[in-house]
């Protein structure tokens, strides 16, 4: 099975790479192909910056295998009661990962940001691969973050999701959109990082094979999901107005990421970690101004009262 999410993210790290650069007309993504130090593992980086239509766009994939750091194990025990009953927090393990990752940051201010995260995890007891895993698990999801709201595109990209989901299991998408709602939040604003989207950790409740269907059709969902909505929003005429709403907005994004995002920590707390890779989700220009409030009734104010609450976008 880690072969085979290995084979799946490279072939669609190709794609999303190829149907995001349809729409730029003045850049390529660069791809920078990377070897662990100790040789446990390898990672594509793939990376637009300063385009037309996007200001930094990265589609990374990393394939890495190492032994769990204490912190990372403890993280780990203490987000899952499972994970804690079948990994000791006195034993040492190995793991293995291959996954998928995607940030986009549009240069239009109408254009929203898009993430999506697709991963396979595995854990096994220290040197006893052959053994099989103690735990494996899928995780990921996908999430919008507009600076304007526009509820068509908002209301596609759920719907896409949905779909994928349904085609698998009814209860995954109410499930994994709350949890989305729930855990992209940036606690000490009391918003929601954006509009949601879907998200899920530790999945391991049904065959390998199963899950993997499901991975591998949201995963795919993700480029019908966005693609369409900057297609339709980068050209739009916008104003310094606008620009700078949409740099603050980045700056609460780079907040999240930085401050609450498990991904970040785990590959942070990694040795040998790329710290490029790893911080490529952040945009490439981001904004602070102090007690900003946009004026009561404005585009501005209605993004910010949207991701003060949380909607069914699907109806």
């Amino acid at each position: 099975m880690h072969d085979r999410m290995e084979a799946f993210v490279l072939d669609l790290q190709d794609r999303l790479v190829a149907s995001l650069e349809s729409l730029e007309p003045s850049r390529r993504f660069v791809r920078d192909r990377w070897q662990r130090e100790d040789g446990n593992g390898y990672g594509i980086s793939c990376i637009l910056q300063d385009g037309e239509a996007y200001e930094k766009a990265g589609v990374n994939v990393s394939v890495i295998e190492g032994t769990l750091a204490p912190g990372q194990l403890k993280s780990m025990r203490e987000r899952n009661p499972h994970t804690a009953q079948k990994l000791s927090a006195t034993k040492e393990y190995d793991f293995r990962v291959a996954g998928v990752s995607v940030v986009v940051h549009p240069r239009n201010p109408y254009a929203p940001t898009a993430h999506k995260n697709y991963r396979r995890f595995e854990v096994y007891r220290k040197g006893e691969r052959d053994a099989g895993p103690v735990l494996a698990w899928f995780g990921g999801g996908a999430d919008l973050t507009p600076s304007y709201v526009f509820e068509e595109d908002i209301k596609h990209f759920h719907q896409t999701l949905k779909h994928a989901c349904d085609a698998h299991d009814k209860s995954y998408y109410p499930r994994f959109k709350e949890w989305c709602d729930k855990y992209f939040t940036n606690v000490h604003r009391h918003e929601t990082r954006g509009v949601g989207g879907i998200f899920f950790d530790d999945l391991e409740n049904k065959e390998p094979e199963e899950l993997f269907r499901f991975v591998y059709d949201a995963g795919n969902a993700f480029i019908a999901a966005y693609v369409p909505i900057v297609a339709k929003r980068m050209t739009m005429p916008y104003t310094v107005r606008e620009r700078n709403w949409q740099l603050i907005r980045r700056g609460h994004y780079a907040e999240f990421n930085l401050v609450y995002d498990r991904g970040t920590k785990f590959g942070l707390m990694t040795p040998g970690a790329r710290i490029e890779s790893i911080l490529m989700s952040l945009p490439l220009t981001a904004r602070w101004e102090y007690m900003n409030e946009p004026e009561h009734g404005s585009p501005e104010d209605k993004l910010l009262q949207t991701v003060r609450t949380t909607f069914d976008w699907t109806k």
